[in-house]
């Protein structure tokens, strides 16, 4: 959970990366598996897959062609781009290649059944029949018999496993393959087993194309289907960058190039190494469609580009000065080219980066003026653009038309207009060319009415809303040098302040040292509501980086001091730390204080209607509620708080936190698939701020629940990357990281890694400075290490056993000397103590404590603790001296409800297991119980007797086995007699040999 709220851009990036994994694509993937799946069952289906250039659509299809491979044949051929009348049939002598590659020439008449292959050697001289060639014309019964030999080659093909013939690029297709295809597509009903997939690009299909009718005629053909690739999601493009940087992009980074290239992969990739121009390898290819215009229509389109990437009809009619029907007819060229989209009342090019390119190939003269045209023209209409928009637009005009003095004059008044629609990140851009034009107007002040330092000021506090902290930094250290402490001490110590609250990631030593000057300022007496604030940011400093008692002491005296001045944001603020730190003190443990506390910051904030306020109260109360097991409660303060911060512009600071206070309370009560709703939305906002690798770990957590150890690898990667990239030292995000990675770890069967990184974190984390963060981890730890000492000393290296020792010491250690806040907390040290009792071989004692922990979880509402709980206490049962089955079967049965109803497949594992071994039904069936395939048996072998091979390959004894499998030794004796039979094995060891060598102990757990 997250308490409170850096942009890098390039380093070392090259340009044209290729991503080395798949991104994104699983709906249309899924589409081609379903088509694939059609043909499996004997029934037509052919794919018709369009897309823009650069889209991916070869990536796709490739990788679905390897996907294919697995179980069938995939055949790929692509048309040529050689003028309208193309190479015919290009695509199929392509797919003849690859088959006599694979099969020779033999082999591949050997699938015309004798029949003769005089037509497809006119294809492929390879497959010629000189004695059957005629000279007949590609037309008439030659041409049929081409077709019915095409058809029949792949008919055949198909009879031995399915086969994907694949057509790519079909937009540069000539007249003869078109006809080959629709005929192939139109006989797919008497051909079993036969998919085809044909690929196009959508942006190429002017109205006259003679792809156009084909498409048309084919959609009306029951099976088959049109799918569309589009363009990347913002998350995925991210995904992509991430992959071919082999780092986590920053959010500047990512906001940059998606903007760019629109979420087109190719563009991404080529985008990704440059920061300003595009780059030669990608402009042709973006000009291509433009070159083949008209030159009035092409000169139009210039002028279009420095309007921007979409413009009303009226706004270029009154720049061009074109009468209506003039302008209608020189651009109906670019809108049919698909260079243009007609849009409503205007224009948008097709893609960003064709008006990006068109407005760098205007003339420095020509540039200028047009750019001044247009900012008179929005001067005296602000209609002929959205609404909201103007100032901005001749902002940006006038800068482009380098007119300095309008530029600063219009950038102001521009900044004004976006700070009233909360629109912070646009405003901080305006500010920031403010300052950037100042010293070249050499009256810059007296334009627009206000001094250098002020704007500063104003930059430093925008910048902290738009998540620029570095920025903000930057533009408060700049302000201070222009101010005289001396002669103004209140406006040197806010401004102090405010870069305390910039510094809010970074070390508290810098933060108290700017706080403690502040005070020093404002300690006369004649600057209290001054004071108070700079106490209530001391305050919330210390409290984030565990400091209580002094947090505590700070945030009274601001609260005193606010109460007096009746300064309502910093009473807000100074209740709002004294919620946080009454938990970690202990004052209140049914949380009944915390909440008064926290009612009294909300109505406060309400009352100085200051929306950063409001936000920070949304993000402590959902934090504090967590804390106190109130998983809904928080969930829902934050979500509303969610709403908020959108309201007031802060969805890009405040956004990634206030997702990771409804997610994590989700997570916590077993609604995982609402939180994977809230952490996938979070995710894909261009939010700022280090809490973003929160939102990684809790999806890495997610997919550990539900044992996708791939995808809580990636997202633990990615998770990791943020975190070294904001150097967030913060036990709250620190230690759940820690967590992760030591959960996976295991889960993964690297115990060892597991013990090291539990050692590592126990020496290098302060856990008693906070305990709601270190009792997970710990409790983490104590079930590690516990695993390893509960296994049989046979089965379990003497090295990992002395470090699973030495770790669980260290624990236990430290966890008795940590502070139990709440119920969360108290439950956790219950489950870490039964931990240390099933370590230590004390049946009775783990017994007891398993039990107790059931209690305390079940009253706590979270499934996924109290369902592992369960299990051990089933386990625990089962292994006492007055156990048995029937007392451990309703345990066991409700800890594998839990985790069905969750998904939790981990759990379900381990539920399953033990069921088997206890000879325990589970309630859904054993389908439903266990996975479908648990054990990979030897010949003969059943999984029970799959299960005492593996132990007697441990060197267990009859009697360990049985106490293992809660069966008797007589029945692990047969058990063992009937293995050694069915091996061919004279011994037990070399019943184990043989095991190894067979690969037949390869676990499923």
């Amino acid at each position: 959970m997250v308490l409170a709220a850096r942009a890098g851009m390039l380093e070392g990036v090259t340009a044209g990366g290729v991503s080395p994994i798949f991104v994104g694509r699983a709906e249309q993937l899924a589409g081609l598996a379903a088509a694939l799946a059609t043909v499996r069952r004997g029934e037509p289906a052919a794919v018709l897959l369009g897309g823009e250039t650069g889209v991916g659509k070869t990536r796709l299809v490739t990788e679905f062609a390897g996907r294919v491979a697995g179980s069938g044949r995939a055949l790929t051929g692509g048309c040529l781009e050689l003028g309208p009348a193309g190479l015919p049939f290009a695509p199929f002598t392509a797919v003849l290649r690859q088959l006599a590659r694979e099969l020779g020439a033999a082999g591949v008449g050997a699938l015309l059944a004798g029949r003769p292959a005089s037509e497809l050697g006119r294809l492929l001289p390879e497959l010629a029949d000189p004695a059957g060639q005629s000279d007949e014309a590609y037309q008439g019964e030659a041409r049929a018999r081409l077709f019915e030999q095409v058809l029949g080659l792949l008919e055949r093909l198909a009879r031995a496993a399915p086969v994907a013939l694949i057509i790519e690029d079909a937009h540069w297709a000539d007249r003869s393959t078109r006809d080959l295809l629709t005929f192939l597509i139109g006989n797919l009903p008497s051909v079993r087993g036969l998919l085809i997939v044909v690929t196009f690009r959508s942006d190429e299909l002017t109205r006259t194309h003679p792809l156009r009718p084909l498409l048309a005629e084919l959609g009306r053909i029951s099976w088959v289907e049109r799918l569309e690739l589009p363009r990347l999601t913002r998350p995925e493009a991210a995904a992509q960058m991430a992959a071919i940087l082999a780092h986590e992009p920053s959010p500047g980074l990512i906001d940059s190039v998606f903007r760019r290239s629109e979420g087109n992969p190719l563009f991404v990739e080529h985008l990704l190494g440059c920061e300003s121009m595009v780059p030669a390898s990608l402009r042709d290819l973006v000009l291509a469609s433009v070159q083949r215009l008209p030159e009035e229509t092409a000169e139009l389109l210039r002028v279009a580009a420095a309007g921007g990437s979409r413009l009303d009809h009226a706004l270029l009619t009154r720049v061009t000065g074109l009468a209506e029907e003039d302008l209608a007819r020189v651009l109906r060229p670019a809108v049919s080219a698909n260079v243009l989209l007609a849009d409503g009342d205007g224009y948008q090019f097709r893609h960003a980066l064709i008006q990006e390119v068109m407005h760098e190939d205007l003339l420095p003269g020509e540039h200028g003026r047009l750019h001044v045209r247009y900012a008179e023209a929005i001067t005296a209409d602000p209609t002929l653009v959205p609404v909201g928009r103007a100032s901005v637009e001749i902002a940006r005009h006038w800068y482009s038309a380098h007119d300095l003095t309008w530029a600063l004059i219009t950038a102001w008044q521009a900044a004004a207009e976006a700070g009233r629609a909360l629109a912070h990140s646009e405003q901080l851009g305006m500010l920031t060319r403010v300052l950037e034009l100042w010293d070249r107007v050499p009256d810059a002040a007296q334009r627009i009415g206000a001094d250098h330092g002020s704007v500063l000021t104003t930059a430093a506090e925008v910048a902290e809303l738009s998540g620029e902290s570095e920025r903000g930094m930057a533009f408060a250290t700049a302000a201070l040098r222009e101010v005289d402490p001396a002669a103004e001490p209140a406006r040197a110590a806010l401004l102090l302040n405010r870069r305390a609250s910039l510094a809010a990631q970074g070390r508290l030593e810098s933060r108290r040292d700017d706080l403690t000057q502040a005070l020093r300022l404002v300690s006369d007496g004649r600057h209290e509501a001054e004071r108070a604030r700079v106490l209530a940011s001391l305050a919330h400093a210390l409290c984030k980086h565990d400091m209580q008692d002094e947090a505590k002491a700070a945030a009274e005296e601001a609260l005193a001091i606010a109460t007096e001045q009746h300064d309502p944001a910093t009473q807000a603020q100074a209740l709002l730390t004294l919620a946080v730190v009454v938990p970690e003190g202990a004052v209140s443990v049914d949380g009944s204080d915390v909440l008064g506390l926290l009612a009294q910051a909300r109505a406060a904030a309400e009352e100085a209607r200051d929306c950063s306020v409001l936000v920070q109260a949304a993000i402590s109360e959902s934090h504090v509620l967590e804390g106190l097991g109130k998983h809904l409660w928080a969930a829902e303060v934050a979500r509303t708080g969610l709403v908020e911060a959108a309201r007031y512009g802060l969805s890009r600071t405040s956004g990634a936190i206030l997702a990771v206070n409804v997610a994590e309370p989700l997570v916590a009560a077993g609604r995982w698939d609402d939180a994977d709703e809230v952490i996938a939305g979070a995710i894909a906002a261009p939010s700022t701020g280090p809490h973003r690798s929160e939102l990684w770990r809790l999806a890495g957590t997610l997919a550990l629940g539900r044992g996708d150890l791939d995808a809580a690898d990636t997202a633990l990667a990615r998770a990791t990357d943020l975190l070294h990239a904001s150097g967030d030292q913060h036990p709250q995000v620190r230690l759940p990281h820690a967590q992760l990675q030591v959960e996976l770890a295991a889960a993964h069967g690297q115990t060892d890694v597991a013990l090291s990184l539990a050692s590592d974190a126990l020496s290098a984390s302060d856990l008693q400075a906070s305990p709601r963060y270190s009792w997970p981890l710990l409790t983490a730890m104590a079930r590690v290490a516990a695993d390893v000492l509960d296994t049989p000393p046979v089965a379990r290296s003497p090295a990992a056993a002395d470090l699973a020792s030495d770790v669980l010491a260290t624990v236990r250690r430290e966890a008795a000397k940590l502070a139990v806040n709440g119920p969360v907390q108290a439950a956790l040290r219950l489950t870490l103590r039964a931990h240390a009792a099933r370590a230590s071989g004390a049946a009775a004692d783990a017994l007891t404590r398993w039990w107790t922990a059931v209690a305390e979880w079940d009253q706590l509402g979270e499934p996924l603790p109290l369902g592992y709980a369960l299990y051990r206490a089933a386990e625990a049962t089962l292994a006492s001296a007055s156990g048995g089955r029937t007392a451990a079967e309703t345990p066991l049965r409700r800890a594998a409800g839990i985790a069905r109803e969750l998904g939790a497949n981990r759990l379900l594992e381990d539920a399953s297991r033990l069921a088997r071994r206890a000879r325990i039904t589970l309630a859904g069936g054993p389908a439903a119980a266990e996975p479908t395939e648990p054990d990979r048996p030897g010949p003969g072998l059943t999984p029970r007797e799959t299960e005492v091979l593996r132990l007697v390959a441990t060197g267990a004894s009859n009697a360990a086995i049985a106490a293992e499998l809660f069966i008797s030794a007589k029945t692990v004796s047969v058990h063992v007699s009937s293995i050694l039979a069915k091996l061919g094995a004279a011994s037990r060891g070399e019943a184990a040999a043989i095991a190894h060598r067979r690969g037949l102990l390869v676990a499923s757990d």
